[in-house]
């Protein structure tokens, strides 16, 4: 933007006072996948985008509690649908991103990949999850939107599932980004898959 400086931009970190969660290689960055967290992010952005712009505080104010509403809509219907599902096991061919979501809702969640986005699973990886598949009566294996889904596909021929997806919404493709796709609208996607694998 012409005539904007370096002091005139403040950058915010809207993870202010959420628990990062650790795993080997990292910490898990998909904060967003539990709605509380995500409440936390859009409380940090309203307070700072206020102060920034106080004659609209009100406006920041009261879109972050529409907001809020959604998600809490969202995080109810997320909890209705895992207290009657039988089958408590996700198994993802993308990178590591659904621990937080795993972890608020009550299912156990394994991942191809790990926590690095340059992170590629080992052969010894892939057959472990092959084994869980098995055993499991896993009926789905959920591929990334935005990653190759090889890795997917090569666990659902070698166990006799299909795919669907899974989005963990760091990113959006063209066509979303265009047509205004929002965070609530990819979590219902995902809810709505999730349904079929219990």
């Amino acid at each position: 933007i012409d005539g904007l400086s370096n002091k005139d931009i403040k950058i915010v970190d809207s993870s202010v006072g959420i628990e990062l969660l650790k795993r080997d290689g990292g910490t898990d960055p998909h904060i967003w996948l539990d709605f509380d967290n995500a409440k936390i992010m859009v409380d940090n952005i309203a307070k700072n985008l206020a102060e920034k712009d106080f004659a609209n505080a009100d406006y920041y104010k009261k879109s972050a509690e529409n907001y809020k509403e959604k998600l809490t809509k969202l995080d109810l219907n997320y909890k209705a649908t895992f207290l009657k599902c039988e089958n408590k096991k996700v198994i993802y061919g993308g990178h590591y991103a659904f621990a937080y979501m795993g972890r608020k809702y009550g299912f156990q969640y394994e991942s191809a990949y790990g926590v690095s986005p340059n992170s590629e699973p080992s052969a010894k990886d892939l057959v472990k999850l092959v084994e869980q598949i098995k055993k499991g009566n896993i009926k789905y294996v959920f591929y990334e939107e935005l990653v190759s889904p090889k890795v997917a596909e090569t666990l659902a021929h070698e166990t006799g599932t299909s795919l669907l997806l899974l989005n963990p919404a760091h990113n959006l493709t063209k066509s979303e980004f265009e047509s205004n796709m929002t965070l609530i609208e990819i979590m219902e996607s995902n809810l709505k898959n999730l349904e079929l694998n219990c």
